[in-house]
């Protein structure tokens, strides 16, 4: 990524009014269920949600737990209760997992419950606020909570552009909000992370580039994973990452005339099979 790349600028207008509105329906609920992805816990976590939550109590949801390694989830969910922390690991897509947030939810809101019964304030339902980045899966966790769709779903970010509440029964309400990034990203890594898994839209990322920093990654934590899903021998000899990909374009076909490599065609095949989970489940922070 060059020199004038490393400062993302990414702020749409409707994430500067989400931010505001966010702020404004905090005061309203109980509670609060972050939504990050299991595979980049620390790049998924918007820093400025954290002004914005301030004490507010606070569930930690690691979302699309089917496409992260198992055992890393399990270690980021024990980081986050040794400091205290409510966390939960959950596939929205299966609905796994959805039963545990709900458990936590009423286990953090217990005393006010309890409180709020001896004075009279039988069945109080608790407000949950659902926050998150883009395409961390909030539309798809709640449809699932709520057990009937209730938002939009899709596979861009920025789908849910409002907030709406949603009635799960007697007891809890949800507030769906839109995903909020934050103004610019400093860290080259951080926001690389997030263009991985299509939070930062691919038309404003250099794909080639973005495709040559992910192989990069996983030769380093996951390269069994990656040389199985591409059928490239473990024998295979390569000084730089480059090579690599290369071999993936030459086993997946994407050649041009002359039997030069297509490197838009194979850079995003990789992006693809790495967000759909085909090259396997992948942590990419440990």
């Amino acid at each position: 990524m060059s020199e004038n790349q490393n400062q993302i600028q990414w702020y749409p207008g409707h994430m500067a009014r989400a931010r505001r509105e966010i702020a404004e329906a905090v005061k309203l609920v109980d509670v609060v269920i972050e939504l990050v992805d299991a595979r980049i816990p620390v790049a998924s976590r918007n820093p400025v949600l954290n002004e914005i939550i301030g004490e507010k109590p606070r569930i930690i949801v690691l979302n699309k737990a089917d496409l992260a390694n198992g055992e890393d989830t399990k270690n980021w969910i024990k980081k986050y209760k040794e400091k205290g922390q409510a966390a939960v690991e959950v596939n929205s897509n299966v609905g796994s997992g959805i039963n545990h947030v709900l458990d936590a939810v009423y286990d953090l809101m217990k005393e006010k419950l309890e409180r709020k019964e001896k004075q009279g304030l039988v069945g109080a339902s608790v407000k949950a606020m659902v926050v998150g980045i883009p395409n961390v899966g909030k539309s798809s966790f709640i449809n699932k909570v709520a057990k009937k769709p209730t938002t939009a779903t899709g596979n861009k970010p920025g789908v849910t552009r409002k907030n709406q509440w949603v009635r799960l029964n007697d007891r809890i309400q949800l507030l769906d909000t839109p995903g909020v990034l934050w103004p610019k990203f400093e860290d080259e890594k951080l926001a690389r992370h997030l263009a991985y898994i299509g939070t930062i839209k691919d038309d404003i990322m250099d794909v080639e580039e973005l495709s040559f920093h992910l192989v990069t990654e996983l030769l380093e934590i996951e390269k069994a994973k990656l040389f199985e899903r591409f059928k490239i021998s473990e024998d295979f000899e390569y000084e730089m990452p480059l090579e690599v990909l290369e071999e993936i374009g030459r086993k997946r076909g994407c050649l041009v005339r002359g039997g030069e490599i297509d490197y838009t065609k194979v850079a995003n095949i990789i992006l693809e099979e790495f967000r759909s989970g085909k090259i396997g489940r992948i942590t990419l922070e440990k």
